[in-house]
């Protein structure tokens, strides 16, 4: 499938610092405007739960990455209220998401602007925002009933094989179980899983992604990586050359660490360690504008920011600044990123490093 090469990543990928008070409209200040529609929210200040808001399911409901429940619909007027032109709006605080007084990082993405289309690739219909030029889609679906094998797939509209794929039952309390290209056996593998809200490593199921990932359908399989007859949203990410970048890297022990080339400037990096117990971490460019990258937040936990030198964001990849935590010397370790800026622009312009 044909698209367009990304100068900008602001136009489809922003964090925003901002303080959470009542009735607040929070602009981006990236290049571009950028309508969200999925806003990752959490509180850098306190502990709270993360917030994951998308505009397939609604402004008002919202999953946390850290949590096992089912999806929770905030009254009309309190937490996130609106996906704005250019950011977006809260209100009065209801839930843990979004608190007043306290201090807040959103990762925001764009798809389609909100408007969905219905899927038939998959054996089970979804329903489908995508945005094939940077890579990303929304996908809502109710999994198939767990009689026979349970296995069955889903229309995701990338257009390219996933190279992550995050899912989370809406109405049942479940794992966010999530593929990744990294995991053991890459694009090939059906049975490595891993869990967004654990600290786990890897773990293997017997056809835990069914028939496997392909440029059109991600597969599952009920009473596996799904609850039976549940409502699902997956996040579906496919590599983009100059805006994202899935992989693995094995660490070195040194400050002087290991190099991860990814083709840009990150703005945002998650990484998880693959084979042993440990927590995933994110980390940011509005929150480390400025090299050594040290501060992290938590997927799987509600902890606020934590300080811990580790990374360097260079114009082309990012590099391990710590002889432990994200660079244990022979610890393989995923991750996915997203650009701040290419390190070559489509006419060729080489950009700068911070």
């Amino acid at each position: 499938m044909a698209y367009t090469l990304i100068d900008d990543p602001s136009a489809h990928f922003q964090a925003v610092l901002h303080s959470s008070n009542n009735s607040a409209t929070i602009t981006n200040d990236g290049n571009s405007d950028l309508k969200p529609d999925l806003l990752w929210s959490k509180s850098r200040t306190a502990t709270h739960n993360h917030g994951l808001y998308d505009s397939t399911r609604g402004v008002t409901k919202f999953l946390s990455s850290n949590a096992t429940s089912a999806e929770t619909t905030a009254s009309a007027g309190y937490d996130l209220t609106s996906f704005n032109t250019d950011g977006f709006s809260t209100g009065n605080n209801q839930y843990s998401t979004i608190c007043a007084n306290t201090g807040y990082v959103a990762w925001q993405w764009k798809a389609n602007g909100g408007t969905t289309a219905s899927n038939s690739d998959g054996s089970v219909t979804s329903t489908v925002q995508a945005n094939t030029d940077a890579g990303f889609s929304i996908v809502t679906f109710t999994s198939a009933a767990s009689s026979g094998t349970g296995i069955f797939s889903v229309g995701h509209g990338l257009g390219q094989i996933p190279a992550m794929v995050i899912t989370k039952s809406r109405d049942s309390t479940s794992n966010w179980w999530s593929w990744h290209k990294g995991l053991t056996g890459g694009n090939s593998n059906t049975s490595y899983i891993v869990a967004l809200e654990r600290i786990t490593a890897e773990a293997s199921y017997s056809n835990a992604w069914g028939a496997g990932m392909t440029s059109s359908v991600f597969g599952m399989q009920s009473g596996n990586t799904a609850v039976a007859s549940s409502s699902y949203v997956a996040y579906c990410f496919a590599e983009k050359q100059g805006f994202s970048k899935f992989g693995t890297y094995v660490g070195n022990g040194s400050t002087d660490g290991a190099f991860i080339y990814t083709g840009f400037k990150p703005a945002f990096v998650i990484t998880k360690k693959r084979n042993q117990n440990a927590n995933w971490t994110i980390y940011d460019n509005k929150r480390d504008p400025f090299n050594v990258a040290d501060k992290v937040l938590l997927p799987n936990a509600t902890n606020a920011d934590q300080t811990v030198i580790n990374f360097d964001f260079v114009s082309n990849g990012f590099k391990c600044r710590n002889s432990g935590s994200e660079n244990e010397s022979g610890t393989t370790y995923i991750y996915m990123a997203f650009a701040s800026s290419p390190f070559t622009t489509s006419k060729g312009i080489p950009t700068t490093a911070r």
